[in-house]
């Protein structure tokens, strides 16, 4: 991804909290993979398997992300985006834990910890954006 040596798109609007405003405002498993960069366990929830139409927006700061339309089934155990609904809605940053060579997407808004992004995703874009369940809210159309 360009976005990580070339520097992030501007977003919108920025939201900053502390951590502990953060902590007070979400629950403890939502604060530790989004505030913490956690991941949660693959196929432990359903949103993968729920192809309804709607918009999927940030749990932290409620922007609007990702369209169920570029939603499909990557068999991966998470919610999977072929792109977001806008390029400057998400953030990329190299991430080199585990002895992996990764790009970790975040909501540009908030810096909130969604999940990583890879290229192997279907055209015309050829990404997965590969998303933690539990940092998403769907809003319904």
């Amino acid at each position: 991804m360009h976005w990580v040596k070339e520097g992030n798109p501007k977003p919108d609007t920025v939201v900053e909290k502390t951590e502990e405003q953060w902590q007070s405002l979400l629950t403890p498993e939502v604060f530790a993979i989004t505030r913490k960069k956690g991941t949660e366990r693959a196929f432990s929830s359903d949103v993968c398997h729920r192809f309804d139409p709607g918009v999927y927006q940030c749990v932290c700061c409620k922007t609007p992300l990702f369209d169920a339309q570029e939603k499909y089934d990557s068999g991966s155990g998470w919610p999977a985006f072929s792109q977001p609904l806008k390029e400057n809605l998400v953030a990329y940053s190299g991430d080199y834990t585990y002895g992996m060579v990764r790009v970790e997407i975040l909501c540009n808004t908030c810096q909130a910890h969604l999940g990583h992004v890879f290229p192997d995703g279907p055209p015309p874009s050829e990404l997965r954006y590969c998303v933690n369940a539990i940092s998403l809210e769907k809003i319904e159309k």
